[in-house]
């Protein structure tokens, strides 16, 4: 067999394969690009549909009411909620999710404030919104007090889609 012939039939044997990796990259690159833009519209879309503590059904235990001095911010990790004892002795229990991305809002104690670390949204002591981009005031959590016991409810979170729209709870004189 001529040299000329073979090196002909050689190119065509590689064609499909050459045909095939290339494909094949372009699809991986494809899938690569999918997922990125995936990812970046889940870190940039608002707060999902549910609503933080949705569905944990939890009432949890804070404490008792005098362990809690007027005008202070109790973070509870476990139960994913603050509990704000406000100046006229009410009790407030709050989202640790900011509403604006779900970012965890952390209590600046120097600013009294809760500023979201994601977007630097701030929020009183209270959980109403001092500072945008958040659409609105932290979530609330309904709190109750029996026999001097404050207890928190962190399966049926409160949506503040009004700033009047507060759930303080007043412990009963003895």
């Amino acid at each position: 067999m001529p040299e000329a012939t073979r090196g002909k039939m050689e190119e065509g044997a590689a064609a499909p394969r050459r045909h095939f990796l290339v494909f094949l990259w372009m699809g991986m690159g494809l899938l690569a690009v999918v997922e990125l833009v995936w990812v970046a519209l889940s870190f940039l879309r608002p707060g999902g549909k549910a609503v933080p503590g949705a569905g944990s059904g939890a009432l949890f235990e804070a404490g008792r009411v005098d362990s809690f001095a007027p005008g202070t911010v109790t973070a509870f990790p476990r139960g994913r909620f603050y509990l704000s004892r406000l100046e006229d002795g009410g009790f407030v229990a709050l989202s640790r999710r900011c509403p604006h991305l779900g970012c965890t809002l952390p209590w600046v104690e120097e600013a009294q404030q809760f500023v979201c670390p994601c977007h630097s949204s701030a929020f009183d002591r209270k959980g109403d919104l001092i500072r945008s981009p958040a659409p609105r005031g932290m979530d609330l959590f309904p709190v109750t007090i029996e026999n001097a016991v404050v207890r928190v409810d962190t399966g049926r979170a409160i949506r503040r889609d009004r700033p009047d729209a507060l759930a303080v709870a007043y412990p009963t004189s003895t």
